[in-house]
């Protein structure tokens, strides 16, 4: 199988060593490399003395017309947010099924031509929403489907990391997240948490969001959001808070749903669930033993590589990266005018 990396950073070699375990010699790796950095990396930091090209066998190209000429079955696009949409559209003119990473992009310019090439095409997409694939968060899922929370009160979810620890190899005011040109800031550079918003509720009717860069870090973009969601919808009416910093030491990242017939808080970090009933008494638990982080990836690579045999469409495509991805340019759209927006201001057709 050919598959084409726009982007080997972190997130691109993470997807290629998921690859070659599930391919094996049936793996050919070809990318579009502009910085062209050859450092390897492996789960927790740089294997020193190792070559990113000669050891994966890496075929580059200076161009994605070069690229795209070599006729790949698919193309991972792990490059900043900002330049996704550009390279998305000449994989999709191509016919080349596209695997992108979150978010979806940084605005939403050219996203209307690239579904409709998608669709017209029938091609298969896939956004890196690795989190639907946490054992935990299916379970949340589960139990609102069956109706165990009884009628949803509210939800809340938080993430904070102190973004200099992301990536300990490289300068943090250099990284995507770090730079407006680039797509980054908090809000769409831990857009996850949205995208979970949306496929246990659907999408919110408004948001307001406070914060901003209220850090001394060296970034020219947000480190700080704190928004709350209006949601009404087939599960009622009740509010969600979310909350986003790059700052905190330790780390936190935490969801939990809250209903009159029950409660499910789930530790992403400690990958502990606990679920209690309407008498607060526990009823169901959970320590994952056995789970690691990258079970998260391979999950979502293995469906990603069935649909693309099959022929089937991806559970995670564009229309649900739009999104998550239009609830994140309404918080910031709220964070810039300090003011309550609702959701269908933010749309392509719009």
């Amino acid at each position: 199988m050919k598959v084409l990396f726009c982007g080997l950073g972190s997130i691109g070699q993470r997807h290629l060593r998921n690859l070659k375990q599930l391919l094996g010699d049936e793996l050919q790796v070809h990318a579009y490399r502009v910085r062209g950095q050859r450092i390897k990396l492996r789960e927790g930091g740089v294997e020193e003395g190792a070559d990113l090209e000669c050891d994966y066998a890496i075929t580059v190209h200076s161009s994605l017309e070069q690229a795209l000429a070599c006729k790949p079955d698919a193309a991972f696009i792990c490059n900043p947010n900002a330049l996704h949409v550009p390279v998305a559209l000449a994989c999709a003119r191509a016919g080349v099924a596209i695997f992108m990473e979150k978010p979806l992009a940084s605005d939403l310019s050219g996203v209307a031509e690239l579904d409709s090439l998608v669709r017209a095409q029938g091609l298969l997409f896939h956004v890196g929403y690795n989190y639907r694939y946490h054992p935990g968060l299916q379970r949340i899922k589960t139990l609102l489907e069956a109706g165990f929370f009884g009628r949803v009160l509210s939800a809340r979810a938080e993430i904070g990391e102190h973004l200099p620890d992301w990536h300990r190899y490289e300068d943090y005011r250099e990284m995507y997240a770090s730079r407006a040109d680039q797509g980054g800031g908090v809000i769409r550079s831990q857009i996850h948490e949205m995208d979970l918003i949306c496929w246990f509720f659907g999408l919110p009717r408004s948001i307001v969001c406070h914060g901003g860069k209220l850090s001394g870090l060296e970034i020219d973009v947000e480190d700080t959001a704190s928004s709350l969601m209006r949601y009404e919808g087939e599960l009622g009416r009740f509010p969600i808070l979310l909350h986003q910093d790059f700052l905190q030491r330790p780390p936190v990242r935490t969801f939990k749903v809250i209903g009159d017939a029950g409660v499910a808080e789930i530790d992403l970090l400690a990958n502990q669930l606990r679920v209690h009933d309407a008498h607060g008494v526990l009823c169901e638990q959970d320590d994952f033993p056995g789970f690691s982080r990258n079970d998260m990836f391979l999950a979502q690579t293995r469906q990603f590589l069935h649909c693309l045999r099959h022929g089937e469409p991806s559970p995670i495509g564009l229309r649900d990266g739009l999104q998550s991805l239009r609830l994140a340019l309404a918080a910031l759209r709220s964070l810039e005018r300090q003011c309550e927006v609702s959701l269908s201001e933010v749309d392509i057709h719009g």
